[in-house]
């Protein structure tokens, strides 16, 4: 699987697909700057390098990795938004809208804070 596309045509709900389809491009559109691509089975976006924020889906929710330092930082706007999370991903309700500007906001933050960063992981 090499492409969003191809993800996304492999999800049988199509409610399910619909929703992510809409993250996923909304988060193309929003940063062009972003390189989107497939690792470990889930779409990806990276900026020189260096992780930014994945998504992944399952039957209950479509879950956004930030890295645990974009969780940290946001906790309590994730927890009013009405989201659960954990120290690597947020989970979004199949059902419950997406609050793109919670979602905005931390993908901003990891652009910034690894600005400098070589790796592809936070250290």
């Amino acid at each position: 699987m090499e492409t969003l596309e191809e993800f996304l045509v492999k999800m049988d709900n199509p409610d399910h697909r619909s929703r992510t389809r809409e993250v996923l491009e909304w988060t193309e559109a929003a940063f062009p700057e972003l390189e989107a691509r497939i690792a470990w089975n889930q779409p990806v976006f990276t900026h020189h390098g260096t992780f930014i924020i994945g998504f992944s889906t399952s039957k209950k929710h479509l879950a956004a990795a930030p890295e645990p330092a974009g969780i940290d930082r946001f906790a309590g706007e994730i927890t009013e938004a009405g989201y659960d999370y954990t120290k690597q991903l947020i989970r979004i309700p199949w059902g419950t809208p997406v609050d793109f500007s919670l979602l905005k906001k931390i993908i901003q933050f990891n652009i910034e804070d690894k600005a400098d960063c070589e790796t592809f992981w936070r250290k």
